[in-house]
């Protein structure tokens, strides 16, 4: 029973090791000059892309390419611009912006 709970702790932390992680790459990315996770600023709350989009097998790919070349058009008139970003950290926005509940 110690050994479960210790793995099931362990996963905690690697888990919020990496929501934390994803945080700091939007913030280092000035994602969060416009995004909020609960709240509308300029975009929307990442909280309600990830309702938006849960279940959409094909959203994880079709957002990552909006992060890197920008979009207009879903979440009202204001676009997104483009944004200075790798591939890989495209995706990990997404994975995290995707993960949130």
């Amino acid at each position: 029973m110690k050994a479960v709970y210790i793995a099931m702790v362990a996963a905690g932390i690697v888990m919020t090791g990496q929501v934390q992680a994803d945080e700091a790459l939007a913030k280092a990315k000035n994602c969060m000059a416009c995004h909020a996770i609960d709240k509308k600023l300029v975009g929307p709350a990442y909280k309600e892309v990830a309702a938006k989009y849960k279940g959409d097998a094909k959203a994880a790919e079709m957002l990552a390419a909006k992060v890197k070349s920008g979009g207009k058009g879903t979440w009202g008139q204001i676009p997104m611009p483009p944004n200075n970003v790798t591939d890989d950290e495209a995706k990990k926005l997404v994975a995290w912006v995707l993960g949130l509940k």
